[in-house]
């Protein structure tokens, strides 16, 4: 059980912090964060020599206060080949100095959070010694066929949002597992655990594996009460996969015809769709529906003008696109992935075209991500990234025409999801709004993360509207 000790720490835990987080991938202010400890809950290194603590914090640096799940470990030795993982060293008044570690790059809490997701273990409080916190919960997901066994584990490098980490389970205990833990946290349910749990449970041949998810709840800011969410998710990994954005720009730029592929892929969007819409609830939208998502479309229009003020000369073009859909006939609201493009799919030998990060679009409050939606979102969201692989072809001087090349793209992916759902392009004026939605948001991403990318979604804009005035 985990011993607490009341000890005096030079520097403090929200110091280290304070100095270490602004650097980190998945911090999302942009400023030196202002920290308030909100809870913490511990883990039992079973051998006693390793301390591990997941500490949430709050940012109040900028105008809308984040929080964070920061896991950390404590050890008194630096851990072999963790480096860039050190978060700080400290002085501890019981315990000497210790070097404290961001947790998923050490294999001791690796191990013990997975013990914690398959419901083998308990949490411990964070404040109080040899006390469970009832609080953290492990979810095995039912139909995930065995128990893995940690024998190794990597953090993969790149992502910004989640630390992921890949699980290599000792012989004859399962198949590799990759282990997301979620950094910014909100309140209720994580769709990337309900939509894919939901697919996995009815045998979806086109995302992965469940295994089982932590759940817990933390101190609200104002002290009163508690907020309940998600904090892990550990899903099959896919061994030998490669998404789609870059297969699909290695493969067009040596001239392969990908038009199959393309098709496949729409056959695999519709058939998600379909199984969503009969796993979770799914309504006809009423015009309340439909005036609120064109309400949300207009203000991310709004914004984008805010940061690319050439986009004004637009308004009028936008406004009439957004007109056109609140008259337009909108297919059943339904669970969606939410921010499907080339990078959340990927390429499985012997597999196919698999789906992945069903989390939506991150800038997109988490409540909102969990609404209804309408399938259309997800068609744009494909359709905007085969026009971001032509704008990349472009800029690499392949050769290639890449305009036509994404007309051909965009209409074998097309024809394939209306192979087995209804046809896109029977939603004309619909579909356009939601491409033009999608490359407004597209606007305001790259404004403030990607700079040097701007052209591609203000270019694509361009292009759109003419299109949609011809």
């Amino acid at each position: 059980m985990a011993t607490i000790h009341r000890a005096e720490l030079h520097p403090s835990k929200l110091e280290l912090l304070t100095e270490w987080m602004g650097g980190q991938r998945w911090f999302v202010g942009t400023s030196r964060p202002r920290l308030r400890r909100l809870d913490s809950w511990r883990l039992d290194d079973p051998s006693g020599e390793v301390g591990i603590e997941t500490v949430i914090v709050l940012d109040e640096a900028g105008s809308t206060p984040v929080v964070y799940q920061v896991p950390l470990t404590y050890r008194d030795a630096p851990l072999e080949g963790a480096e860039a993982a050190l978060v700080g060293e400290m002085e501890h008044s019981v315990l000497g100095h210790r070097w404290v570690y961001d947790a998923p790059h050490d294999p001791v809490y690796v191990t013990q959070l997975l013990e914690l997701l398959c419901g083998r273990v308990a949490a411990q409080a964070g404040s109080t010694s040899d006390t469970p916190d009832p609080h953290i919960v492990g979810a095995p997901h039912p139909a995930w066929p065995s128990d893995p066994v940690m024998a190794s584990s990597r953090v993969l490098g790149g992502e910004q949002s989640n630390t992921s980490i890949i699980v290599t389970p000792a012989p004859g205990t399962g198949a590799p597992i990759i282990v997301k833990v979620f950094r910014t946290l909100s309140p209720g349910e994580n769709p990337d655990i309900t939509l894919q749990g939901a697919l996995a449970a009815s045998g979806s041949p086109s995302v992965p594996a469940s295994v089982g998810h932590v759940a817990g709840a933390w101190q609200r800011p104002d002290g009163q009460a508690r907020d309940f969410g998600q904090l892990a998710f550990a899903q099959e990994y896919l061994e030998g996969a490669t998404d789609a954005w870059r297969e699909t720009l290695q493969t067009a730029a040596s001239g392969t015809d990908l038009r199959e592929r393309a098709r496949e892929l729409g056959r695999v969007v519709a058939d998600v769709h379909a199984t969503l819409a009969r796993a979770l609830p799914s309504r006809a939208p009423d015009a309340g529906d439909v005036e609120r998502r064109v309400a949300a479309m207009r203000r991310r229009a709004a914004r984008a003008t805010s940061e690319v003020p050439g986009l004004t000369a637009h308004d009028a073009r936008v406004a009439a696109v957004l007109d056109a859909a609140t008259t337009a006939d909108w297919p059943a609201l339904q669970r969606i992935h939410g921010d499907l493009h080339l990078g959340q799919v990927l390429d499985v030998p012997g597999r196919g075209w698999m789906l992945i990060d069903f989390e939506g679009e991150p800038l997109r409050p988490l409540a909102e991500r969990n609404e209804l939606d309408s399938p259309l979102r997800d068609v744009a969201g494909i359709l905007r990234s085969l026009d971001y692989a032509a704008g990349t072809l472009e800029r690499s001087d392949s050769g290639l025409d890449a305009r036509a090349w994404c007309t051909a793209m965009q209409t074998a992916f097309l024809d394939g999801y209306a192979e087995v759902g209804p046809d896109p392009r029977g939603y004309g004026d619909l579909l356009t709004a939601f491409v033009l939605d999608k490359a407004l948001y597209e606007v305001v991403y790259e404004a403030h993360h990607r700079p040097g990318w701007l052209s591609l979604p203000t270019t694509a804009i361009d292009r759109l509207l003419q299109e949609d005035r011809s």
